[in-house]
C-alpha cells in the first residue's frame, strides 16, 4: 500500500448516530497504524471554518467504542454551503497540511464533501452515519441497527400500557423521508398498521383496518407512524381524526423523537463502524476518493458518491404484506 496523502482529517456532521465514535476510533487508529497523522475536526464543517481542529492519536480515542453520540460533536453549517465558506475551510486545512477527509454523516454531509473535493481537490471518502438508512449503496447505515433496537424496546413497553388500559397508541418514530425504522419496528412489535412515506395509506383504509381489529376482538392496538407519513397532517391530527370516527377508541400518541439517536451502539454498529473507518483510510491511501463506504451481503463495499447521494435505499414492501398477514 503506497500513500499519496500527507494528513487525514475526520469529522462527524449532521444528526448524530450510534456508532459514529466507533468509526472515528477506527479512522484515527488506522491512520496511526499506517503512520499518517490524523486530525479531529470538531462540530462538523463548522470546525473547518472556525479552525476547531486537534491532532489525535490512538490514546485520544480510547474507551469511546461503546459511547453514543460523537466525541467530535456535530453541527449543521450554513456557511459551508457557500463558496466563500468552503474557501475558508480549504485555507484552514492548508494551515495543517491536511489533504484528505473522512466525513461521517448523512446525505447532505456527504454531498458537501463531494462538492468540496470538486472545488478544492481535498480527497474525500464518506461513511454513511444516519439512523434513517436512506442512502443507496449500503444495506444499512451506521446507527440504523441501534435505532431499530431502541425503538423496538420502547414500543414493547408502550404495548404494556396499551394492553393494561385497552388503548390505541399511535407511536411516531423517526423517518422524515424514509420509512425503514417504522417498517421494521412495526413488524417486530406486531403493529396493526405501519404508516410510511413510501406508501400512501388513506385515512379511510386506516379506519377500516381499525374497525376490523375491533371486530376481531383486539382490545389494544399499536400503529407505528414514520414522521414523514402523509396520512394525516401530523400524528396528533391523525389521533383526533380516529377519535372522531371511532369514538369507542381511547387514543394516545407517543413520539419517540431523539431518543432513537442516542444510547450505546449495538454490537453490529460497533463492528461496521470499525470496518468502515479502516476501509475509509485504506481507500485514501490507495488513491481512491469520492466514494462512500457501505455494507452489502455482509461485506464492506464502496459506492461512487454520486450514486449513493442521488440514489435511495428501497423499502422492502414485502414486509408490509407480511405485517398484514401477522395481524389478521
Amino acid at each position: 500500500m503506497t500513500s499519496k496523502i500527507k494528513k487525514i482529517g475526520v469529522l462527524t456532521s449532521g444528526g448524530d448516530s450510534p456508532g459514529m465514535n466507533a468509526a472515528v476510533r477506527a479512522v484515527v487508529r488506522s491512520a496511526e497504524f499506517h503512520k499518517i497523522d490524523c486530525f479531529g475536526i470538531y462540530k462538523g464543517y463548522e470546525g473547518l471554518i472556525s479552525d476547531d481542529i486537534k491532532k489525535l492519536n490512538a490514546r485520544s480515542v480510547k474507551n469511546i467504542v461503546n459511547k453514543g453520540g460523537t466525541i467530535l460533536k456535530s453541527a449543521r453549517c450554513l456557511d459551508f454551503k457557500t463558496s466563500e465558506g468552503r474557501l475558508k475551510a480549504k485555507q484552514t486545512l492548508d494551515k495543517y497540511e491536511i489533504d484528505s477527509l473522512v466525513v461521517i454523516g448523512g446525505n447532505g454531509s456527504l454531498e458537501g464533501g463531494k462538492i468540496f473535493e470538486e472545488e478544492h481537490g481535498i480527497k474525500f471518502v464518506g461513511i454513511p452515519g444516519t439512523i434513517d438508512n436512506d442512502l443507496a449503496g449500503t444495506r444499512c447505515s451506521l446507527g440504523y441497527d441501534t435505532a431499530l433496537n431502541t425503538a423496538t424496546e420502547a414500543i414493547d413497553k408502550i404495548r404494556d400500557t396499551a394492553i393494561s388500559h385497552h388503548r390505541l397508541f399511535l407511536v411516531e418514530v423517526m423517518g422524515r423521508d424514509a420509512g425503514f425504522i417504522a417498517l421494521n419496528t412495526g413488524l417486530a412489535i406486531g403493529a396493526q398498521e405501519i404508516l410510511i412515506p413510501e406508501v400512501n395509506m388513506s385515512s379511510e383504509n386506516l379506519i377500516n383496518s381499525l374497525k376490523r381489529s375491533k371486530s376481531a376482538g383486539k382490545t389494544s392496538t399499536i400503529v407505528v407512524v414514520a414522521e414523514g407519513d402523509k396520512t394525516g397532517d401530523s400524528v396528533f391530527q391523525l389521533a383526533n381524526m380516529i377519535e372522531e370516527k371511532l369514538p369507542k377508541y381511547e387514543v394516545r400518541v407517543s413520539v419517540l423523537g431523539h431518543m432513537q439517536r442516542g444510547g450505546s451502539p449495538s454490537c453490529f454498529d460497533r463492528v461496521i463502524g470499525t470496518q468502515m473507518g479502516i476501509t475509509a483510510v485504506e481507500s485514501l491511501l490507495n488513491g481512491e476518493s469520492r466514494v462512500m463506504i457501505g455494507i452489502q451481503n455482509g461485506k464492506i463495499n464502496k459506492t461512487d458518491l454520486s450514486k449513493a447521494i442521488k440514489g435511495k435505499s428501497k423499502i422492502n414492501k414485502e414486509l408490509l404484506r407480511m405485517s398484514k398477514i401477522m395481524n389478521t
